[in-house]
């Protein structure tokens, strides 16, 4: 690994790529420190219970510790992720936003603008609610209409910044720069959780044995991860041979490679994301507090409809990242075939069929992931704030690095280096 790292940097454009990727992170761990100005940030950190096992300490594991401190980028990229999530879902019902899609390039710079937008206004709204708490809970120090207006549009600001750098890192950089920015909030909360547990060990309200089924049970996790995320199903594909003026074309056999996973972390971002979006919003509207109860961060409602979410949405991004009809109208123009099915109709039922089935087990396995740190809590007898690197958290950096890895490898196969996997 070491050896792939360093033929990396001796790439010149992918150095770049590398470098350029890790100064944005830093400019957005820098931002994670910056406070909203006229919020009492450690009076807010102890309302807000970080850590506790409510909504506002998951909140404040996918900002990177940011909604604890009250800092500029309290939000995150999660209005981002919301919009993202409903830009995607119009586009089913919406015949314009689906010719958009097929239009290529032009048209997802298109749709592209309109997930911008909406980000802005479900930042308005997420911040709105945010600060109305925050105001409620007394931690605004001169709690007019300029103060609050003003942590408003810093809150918002803040997020559609990320954003942007997001895109940057995604166009000019490394890996998905959303994923990343999230990645590195978790990264950054790592060490704190750490030293917490070991603190609980010296105070006594951690017992050794119970950190040390963690730190296994941690373990098997990640590589059930691993394992899940490289599973795939091997499609045989066959070509036939054509006479083309005096040359002989075709023949040779290859596979389509099916993932078990195909959609990768998405679905759990995408579900956590939208879940945050009702809880924070009843924080302070007094009708909704009955429903906040019911799906409220850790309680069994909410574990089921967190499931069922990341159920729905792995099926979801799966058929909009693999389309079987597309894939076999491919074959079949190029004289491609699975041995036993004839090409066309059959081939694409095939596949869809298979698809269906091995995403089905990845589903469910990102569902038992994300629900896994309240069994890991009964198990372990370990409070719930150690416990959100276990599940989503965990799922998050593995898959992240990954995929990070695999782009990495990509640039080095094809300059004839060894890759990390060999």
């Amino acid at each position: 690994m070491l050896d792939a790292l360093r033929n990396a940097l001796r790439i010149g454009d992918l150095r770049s790529k590398i470098l350029y990727t890790a100064l944005l992170l830093v400019v957005y761990r820098i931002g994670c420190h910056v406070p909203v100005p006229g919020v009492d940030a450690k009076q807010l950190a102890e309302l807000l219970g970080t850590g506790e096992g409510n909504i506002f300490g998951f909140l404040d594991l996918f900002s990177g510790g940011a909604l604890g401190r009250f800092t500029i980028f309290a939000m995150g990229v999660n209005p981002y992720i919301t919009a993202s999530i409903i830009i995607q879902l119009l586009t089913i019902v919406i015949p314009y936003l689906e010719e958009l899609q097929k239009e290529g390039v032009e048209g997802r710079k298109k749709i592209q603008q309109y997930v911008r937008y909406g980000t802005v206004v479900l930042g308005v709204v997420q911040a709105f609610s945010i600060t109305i708490v925050a105001r409620n809970w007394g931690v605004v120090s001169n709690p007019n209409f300029f103060t609050l207006t003003l942590i408003i549009v810093t809150l918002t600001a803040g997020t559609s910044f990320l954003m942007w750098l997001g895109e940057k890192i995604s166009e000019h950089g490394i890996g998905n720069g959303i994923s990343l920015i999230i990645f590195t909030g978790i990264i950054a909360r790592l060490p704190l959780g750490i030293i917490q547990a070991f603190q609980g060990v010296g105070q006594g309200g951690i017992s050794i044995f119970s950190l040390l089924l963690f730190a296994v049970l941690a373990v098997v996790v990640i590589a059930g991860i691993v394992f899940v995320q490289e599973g795939q199903r091997r499609i045989p594909v066959q070509y036939a041979k054509r006479m083309i003026g005096r040359r002989m074309y075709g023949g040779q056999s290859t596979h389509i490679p099916l993932r078990v996973n195909m959609a990768g972390v998405i679905p759990v971002i995408f579900a956590s994301s939208l879940l945050t979006l009702p809880l924070t919003i009843a924080q302070f509207i007094p009708a909704l507090s009955g429903i906040a109860n019911v799906i409220n961060y850790g309680t069994v409602g909410y574990n089921l409809l967190y499931a069922g979410l990341v159920i729905f949405f792995t099926y979801f991004y799966t058929a909009v990242t693999f389309n079987p009809v597309e894939v076999a109208n491919n074959m079949k123009k190029n004289g491609g075939f699975i041995p036993g099915l004839r090409p066309g109709r059959p081939t694409s039922e095939y596949l869809e069929r298979v698809l269906n089935r091995i995403t089905l087990f990845g589903a469910v396995f990102l569902a038992f992931i994300a629900v896994l740190p309240y069994i890991m809590a009964g198990v372990t007898r370990m409070p719930t704030q150690f416990l959100y690197f276990g599940g989503t958290g965990l799922l998050i950096v593995v898959g992240v690095a990954l995929d990070t890895m695999k782009q990495i490898e990509a640039h080095l196969l094809l300059r004839h280096y060894e890759g990390f996997m060999r």
